[in-house]
């Protein structure tokens, strides 16, 4: 694995063969290794070790980017030249900033809030060791006459920032993830997690989960589309959610692109819902700075239903405060949200945490027991954004849906294709779960609950 001292060794190599005002690297890679199979049996092992050189280099107001996987001089050497020749014939930024300093980027705050996302146990994982865990999830189908198909991945992966300014920031992180669907004849059930912590991730519960989704699933029943109160398991709302977060940035506001214009300050959702951003949750992972290596903030999204704040990079921070948007916004400063520069995103929040009020909490089957007339959802998939202001998605759901009549399961359904606010649906939930670290297959990791939501518009049925 490429070390802290091999970083510095790279970006001091960087240094020397770079002519501009200021140069910046940011290096990122590690061991990956896939297990993947199908038919209840393993039919692929892939592994892999890489690493990336992107090298920025500024000129006053202009930048650009030159990304190299050859770490030796003469490569680094290309690529330096390579940023440098791009940089000059760059249209000037008027609104760049220069590179951060350590100051700027709050490295003292690093050595005492940042937590350890690297764990030995799982980056010392074999393909036997993974091999052996998806033999007890088959094994698992093979007694419940079932076919098993999935993943099993493990990573280590590290990531540095250095720049001339001074910044030097350098995160280690390790990664196991699951998913397992299992396939029946007329249905199917499904499961994923990931964790940095791989005892977080446990074969067997995933497959007999959704070993039990696919056999009480069995010859769906057709029911009519309609609008329904549905009981959505937390995968289903991460993918979801997943849609909002893009807009919650000081330049999709500035840039009028953001679903919360002129909505920040008001109570846009229902009182019970709370969303923070914050790198430093124990169920979270990732870098705790962000792409110019600034260490990241926790930020209250939303408090009580009312959009409390937004997020920022240096750069959208500061033209923020110059702008007409600038009233009702609240506090404006550098989060440490942003992406690698040069980029025409600025940020978002990517450590999504959704806090239920502790006495609000209920069990997805206390939920199913309150519920006279709804529809349970195992995930969700192929979500499309159809309307933008009141983000509107469509979508599917799949691999377990149920319908419940009196506090029951009654049986499994057909599946349903969806048109849903995401405005309303959060304004229209009832309640709401534990939270947890969810995986998707449409979104990014976040820790958020079940929900119970009312008047959920599914359009038409499907035909599996």
């Amino acid at each position: 694995m490429l070390t802290e001292q091999r970083a510095n060794e790279i970006f001091a190599t960087i240094k020397n063969h770079a002519s501009c005002d200021d140069v910046e690297v940011l290096i990122g890679g590690g061991r990956n290794a896939l297990t993947r199979f199908a038919n209840n049996t393993i039919h692929q092992n892939v592994a892999e070790e890489n690493y990336i050189a992107s090298i920025r280099a500024v000129f006053g107001q202009r930048t650009a980017r030159s990304m190299t996987n050859k770490l030796d001089d003469e490569s680094l050497r290309r690529a330096v030249q390579a940023a440098e020749n791009l940089a000059r014939v760059q249209q000037p930024n008027p609104d760049m900033l220069p590179m951060a300093t350590p100051e700027e980027a709050g490295m003292r705050q690093a050595s005492t809030s940042a937590p350890s996302r690297h764990f030995e146990a799982t980056a010392a994982i074999t393909p036997s060791d993974r091999a052996e865990a998806v033999g007890r999830m088959v094994q698992i189908a093979k007694a419940q006459r079932l076919t098993a198909a999935g993943i099993y991945s493990t990573s280590e992966s590290v990531e540095a920032l250095l720049n001339s300014r001074g910044v030097a920031r350098f995160h280690r992180q390790t990664s196991a993830e699951i998913s397992v669907t299992m396939l029946a004849g007329d249905s199917s059930g499904w499961q994923k997690a990931n964790s940095p912590d791989f005892r977080n991730v446990n074969p067997e519960a995933l497959a007999e989960t959704a070993a039990r989704k696919a056999r009480e699933s069995a010859h769906p029943k057709e029911i009519p589309a309609g609008k329904y109160t549905v009981v959505l398991e937390p995968a289903a709302v991460l993918d979801l959610l997943g849609f909002l977060f893009w807009d919650w940035g000081g330049l999709a506001i500035l840039d009028q692109r953001s679903f919360l214009t002129n909505r920040v300050g008001t109570k846009l959702f229902g009182e019970n819902i709370s969303i923070v951003d914050d790198a430093y949750h124990p169920l979270q992972s990732g870098t705790p700075y962000d792409g110019e290596g600034v260490q990241r903030q926790r930020v209250q999204l939303v408090d009580s239903g009312v959009v409390q704040g937004l997020v920022y990079s240096r750069a959208s921070a500061a033209m923020m405060k110059k702008s007409e948007h600038a009233q009702g916004v609240g506090a404006i400063r550098p989060t440490g949200h942003g992406f690698p520069l040069p980029n025409e995103i600025g940020e978002m929040p990517m450590n999504i945490v959704l806090v239920p009020a502790p006495g609000q909490r209920r069990t997805v089957e206390q939920m199913i027991a309150s519920t006279e007339r709804g529809v349970l959802v195992t995930r969700l998939w192929y979500i499309r954004e159809v309307e933008p202001y009141e983000k509107i998605l469509t979508g599917m759901t799949r691999d377990g849906t149920f319908y419940i009549e009196n506090g029951k399961l009654q049986y499994g359904v057909r599946n349903f294709r969806f048109n849903q606010g995401m405005v309303q649906l959060l304004q229209n939930v009832e309640q709401m779960s534990e939270p947890v670290r969810a995986s998707g297959e449409e979104s990014f990791d976040m820790v958020v609950p079940a929900m119970k939501v009312r008047d959920f518009n599914f359009t038409e049925v499907t035909k599996f």
